[in-house]
């Protein structure tokens, strides 16, 4: 059930510790915000020199007060802070929002002062928000302990930044958008994302859950707690561009950034990831109606080509289908439409909406009530003809009288029908535009915003859910690519026969113990081909010794492998690697392999370990996927079987922590089985 923060949002008492008449400090603004909710619990301010604040009086500490205190706001001075969280849980608080700066954001001497507070208050049986936050709010149990109010709604946003709180009010207002609760994150040295994000999971007055992260602390808890809300999770983070892992010392690594391993998560979680505040609020403006569609065919709909055409490639754009309609669709709106209108799909009214703003409505119903639609984007001038300035003819005009009306059949046929409707509208403040938002509709002003919003009403790939960690193996002491080797064999991974060689002598008797061509790999360097390490296909004992000479006089490497030749004839080399990001735990990574890895960057990734049916969809969502099932004369290989090696390779991975990064590239993957011909690890 996760911690329980029932005292943070809904505690029987609140002290602000802090409280000033100076509107410069912080401890103003929560005590003016404290105040709007005096009626439902006892609010009390307290000031070190007593005396009154906003005309109350002002208790000299929380002592003072004579009474216990459920939650206690701590909004004073850095060198203080101690002792006022001590005091408040020596009068009973059950939860502190610490609004005080100067911990661990400024170093290690701040971070251990923070820890030291952190374990008081859980060994109290307390809990904590912050330090370093700016406070919360619950509309729902009219709590109000931030510097701003927040219009009321069913939106929960955990946020690392105030600013960003304030523009999505903005934002959310053409929408009818509202919050349920709003909580700053600070440091997170006690209440984390996690247990805010699973509290308002259970909320009942919290329809979707809003979150800004610059810091997710424990990545995978989040993304599990996510895949568990059971409600809409849209994630805004910042930073995603950075390298996870600069100083990587294997494919898997170079090519794996922050920005692969948060997509990888949300996909895994189910979680809408988003690049801009904008691009949040539409998101969320398309979920507030918990409408999905069936599929991704979207009917577009618009009373002038351009803005056909333009909502096309964007709804295209954005992965979304705009199919021709069938025939029983097209025939049907031919009969409802004049001559001149296009049917096949973008639907284009060609000036009817002029004559007869009734045909929007007409040709609404109609794509909503057709079998081979799945949402419906309406785009252009619609709004205008009701717009208080700038529509042809103005309001009150027969054109106004009739758009209003026809807003209100949209509406009407909208409200009867499961399929998303979502508008993009030069006029999307008009009386029209108003009363499709009224009935949930979602308007934009932009082309992409619409698109966006349809996309997130789309089905979205299959949630997969997090797989939990496997229990830590025996550690790996050892990561040669011989020790490496072996331990994916102890796995169930196959590779070709190979013999560990230092000398002529030793590979002439490897030689013998199995047939060529061979392969000759110098060992103990990390990228053997790329330092010139590996020679393939030696047809025999004598140009495996040639060969071996002249490798051994270039590199001197103290051993060495002669392995069998894989038959790469009919086969496709992949790459599989697991690293083990920070904040996420193992990562996997599957993709076209082979020594163009880097250069192809075919790849797809996901949280490890992956079981054999989500390694199968990642391998058929690679650019390159249809090479798996044959090209050009070329026969399929065994998806099947590749996938099962995903498996047991990520899931040795996460088996044992102590390794950083390891891959298998390539592996080589054939008409019937799999082959492993190269493997690399490396300790973290």
């Amino acid at each position: 059930m996760g911690r329980d923060l029932s005292a943070l949002f809904d505690p029987v008492s609140v002290a602000v510790v802090g409280a000033s008449d100076d509107p410069a400090k912080y401890g103003h603004a929560i005590a003016v915000q404290a105040l709007r909710a005096d009626g439902r619990r006892p609010v009390h301010l307290v000031n070190r020199r007593a005396g009154t604040v906003l005309g109350r009086t002002a208790a000299p500490s929380l002592s003072a007060l004579g009474e216990p205190v459920d939650l206690a706001v701590v909004s004073v001075p850095a060198a203080g802070f101690e002792d006022a969280v001590d005091e408040a849980l020596r009068c009973g608080a059950r939860a502190i929002v610490a609004i005080t700066a100067g911990f661990a954001e400024t170093g290690a001497a701040g971070r251990a002062r923070q820890h030291a507070v952190a374990e008081r208050v859980r060994a109290a049986g307390a809990v904590m928000v912050g330090p370093n936050c700016l406070g919360i709010a619950d509309n729902t149990t009219d709590l109000f302990l931030a510097s701003d109010s927040f219009t009321p709604g069913g939106v929960a946003l955990l946020s690392q930044s105030g600013n960003l709180a304030l523009e999505l009010q903005l934002r959310f207002r053409p929408h009818g958008l509202g919050f349920s609760r709003f909580v700053s994150l600070g440091n997170q040295a006690d209440v984390t994302l996690v247990d805010l994000l699973a509290d308002c999971a259970r909320h009942e007055g919290t329809r979707a859950i809003a979150v800004y992260a610059e810091d997710f602390g424990d990545g995978r808890a989040f993304a599990e707690a996510a895949a568990e809300a059971g409600k809409p999770v849209v994630l805004l983070t910042a930073g995603r561009g950075d390298a996870s892992a600069r100083s990587a010392q294997s494919h898997t690594g170079a090519l794996t950034t922050s920005a692969d391993v948060v997509s990888a998560a949300c996909r895994d979680a189910g979680v809408e990831l988003v690049a801009t505040p904008r691009e949040l609020t539409v998101v969320l403006a398309a979920s507030e109606g918990a409408r999905r569609a069936a599929g991704r065919r979207v009917a577009v709909l618009t009373d002038g080509g351009g803005h056909g055409v333009i909502a096309a490639d964007s709804v295209e754009t954005a992965g979304l289908t705009v199919p021709e309609l069938a025939e029983p669709t097209r025939r049907h709106l031919r009969e409802a439409l004049w001559e001149q209108s296009a049917v096949a799909n973008p639907v284009d009214l060609a000036g009817m909406g002029e004559q007869d703003p009734g045909s929007y409505a007409t040709t609404v119903a109609a794509l909503l009530a057709a079998e081979d639609t799945d949402a419906v984007l309406m785009t252009g001038y619609f709004g205008g003809y009701a717009a208080a300035e700038g529509g042809l003819g103005g309001g009150g005009t027969a054109l106004a009288d009739g758009e209003r009306e026809a807003a209100r059949l949209i509406a009407a046929r909208h409200r009867a029908t499961a399929k998303p409707l979502v508008v993009q509208s030069m006029y999307p403040e008009s009386p029209s535009c108003r009363t499709l938002a009224a009935a949930g509709i979602p308007v934009f002003a932009a082309t992409e915003d619409a698109a966006r919003a349809l996309l997130a009403t789309a089905p979205a790939t299959a949630r997969t859910g997090v797989t939990p960690l496997p229990a830590p193996a025996a550690p790996i002491r050892r990561t040669g690519y011989l020790e490496t080797r072996r331990a994916l064999e102890a796995a169930g991974l196959a590779f070709p026969a190979a013999r560990e060689i230092h000398d002529e002598t030793q590979l002439l008797a490897a030689a013998a113990e199995f047939t060529g061509p061979y392969v000759l790999k110098a060992l103990h360097l990390l990228h053997k081909s790329d330092a010139g390490g590996v020679a393939l296909n030696l047809a025999g004992p004598a140009e495996l010794l040639t060969t071996f000479r002249e490798m051994h006089a270039r590199l001197g490497a103290p051993s060495y492998s002669v392995e069998a030749m894989a038959d790469l004839t009919d086969g496709i080399e992949l790459i599989v690697g697991v690293n083990r990001d920070p904040r996420f735990g193992p990562v996997a990574m599957v993709g076209l392999g082979g020594i163009l890895a880097e250069a192809l960057r075919d790849v797809a990734f996901s949280l490890a370990p992956v079981p054999a049916d989500r390694a199968e969809s990642l391998l058929r969502g690679l650019r390159t996927a249809a090479l798996l099932d044959g090209v050009r004369g070329r026969p399929a290989v065994d998806v099947a079987a590749a996938a099962a090696a995903v498996e047991t390779i990520t899931t040795f991975a996460a088996e044992h922590p102590e390794i950083a990064e390891i891959e298998v590239n390539p592996l080589l993957v054939r008409p019937r089985g799999v082959l492993a011909l190269d493997s690399r690890a490396v300790l973290a």
